[in-house]
């Protein structure tokens, strides 16, 4: 799932641009999974490890308040137990 798939296309001066998505804050669920990152991983493998979609990497990252996909050892990271709030408004 793409995190543009809802994003609104807005026209300035005859070129299109991605408008603005604002999404939800995830919410903490007795499910979610917490993992401690080790050598090699990637917000992208991780998502494609718990969800079987790379794309998705910027949800985690989200719920994480991270910014990049490269994360360094040690790193405890909460994995959402769901994708419902990766819609956006």
């Amino acid at each position: 799932m793409s995190r543009y798939k809802n994003t609104k296309i807005k026209t300035i001066d005859g070129k299109e641009s991605y408008d603005t998505t604002l999404y939800e804050v995830i919410p903490e669920d007795t499910n979610d999974i917490h993992v401690m990152t080790q050598i090699g991983d990637r917000l992208d493998l991780l998502a494609l490890q718990f969800y079987g979609d790379k794309n998705l990497w910027w949800y985690i990252g989200k719920a994480n308040n991270l910014k990049f996909n490269n994360l360094e050892p040690g790193i405890i990271l909460r994995i959402p137990a769901s994708i419902r709030y990766a819609n956006g408004q």
